[in-house]
Formats: C-alpha cells, sequence, structure tokens
C-alpha cells in the first residue's frame, strides 16, 4: 500500500523550514536534502519527519503560498506544550483566533488541546457552549479557562 506525504511548496525557505519544524515537533528528522548540481548548492527538495510523519518540503518560487484552507493540527497534552509550540511557530509569523497561527512562512497551525473536544463537545451542552465561547475570544488557548469556562466557575 502507498503512502501519503505532504508536499510543502516554498519560495527559497525549504530547508530553513524543514529545520525549523523539526526542531520544534518532538520525534522530528530531515531525511534528506537533494540539492542543485552540487553537495553545498541550494535545496531543491528537502524530506523530513515531524513526529513519524514524513513530509517534503519542495523550493518551487514565487508562483504558490500558503492560504488557510490547509493546516496542520497538533495536539497538546498541556498547557507548556500549547506554550511550547505557540510561541516557537508564532516566531516571526502571526497569531490568529482559537488556536490558530501562521509561522514566518505562512503555513497555517492549530495549536490544540488534547482535551479540547471534551470541553466543547461534552456531556454538558452548557459547559461545552461556555467552553466554546471563552475559546472563540482567545489567540492561544488556554486550558485553565477553558476548564472553568466548562465548569462554570
Amino acid at each position: 500500500m502507498g503512502s501519503i506525504t505532504p508536499c510543502l511548496w516554498f519560495d527559497g525557505e525549504a530547508e530553513e523550514a524543514a529545520m525549523l519544524y523539526t526542531s520544534v515537533v518532538r520525534n522530528s528528522r530531515i531525511v534528506n536534502v537533494a540539492r542543485a548540481g552540487q553537495d553545498d548548492g541550494p535545496a531543491l527538495t528537502v524530506s523530513f519527519e515531524l513526529d513519524g510523519q514524513p513530509f517534503v518540503a519542495l523550493n518551487g518560487g514565487p508562483q504558490f503560498s500558503f492560504t488557510e484552507a490547509v493546516s496542520f493540527q497538533i495536539s497538546c497534552a498541556d498547557q507548556a506544550e500549547v506554550d511550547h509550540y505557540w510561541t516557537a511557530l508564532t516566531e516571526g509569523g502571526e497569531e490568529s483566533r482559537c488556536g490558530w497561527l501562521k509561522d514566518r512562512y505562512g503555513l497555517s497551525w492549530q495549536i490544540i488541546p488534547a482535551v479540547l473536544p471534551r470541553l466543547i463537545g461534552g456531556d454538558d451542552a452548557e459547559g461545552a457552549q461556555r467552553a466554546m465561547a471563552a475559546m472563540l475570544g482567545m489567540t492561544r488557548l488556554d486550558i485553565a479557562v477553558l476548564e472553568a469556562a466548562y465548569s462554570g466557575a
């Protein structure tokens, strides 16, 4: 059976982006850099893994750029993880709402606490509505605030 590998199009920043992503996401590594002509030429493609998921970064030129139509979700066990990813990926990028951000290359990410589905889709419909309302007012998600909203505290 074949596998699916996302290919990300960059304008000369493929290697730099892959280095950033592999330094931020646990269990990640650069697998291969294919260079133009010689060993020290510019990268054409960079194969890398983020937490075991393969990716390819392609230096394709200025013709295309990222949009929010495609984003990558990172499920975070706790607030420390949320803060780690948020801080690293917004550096040079921009914050958005509800846990979304764009990194310095324009790629969209969703930094999501693992508890979020339980809080906004839990059995307590009123608690879920409160948690959803709290989330809609946030940029970086705050687990303690979301849990307090769900419980009515």
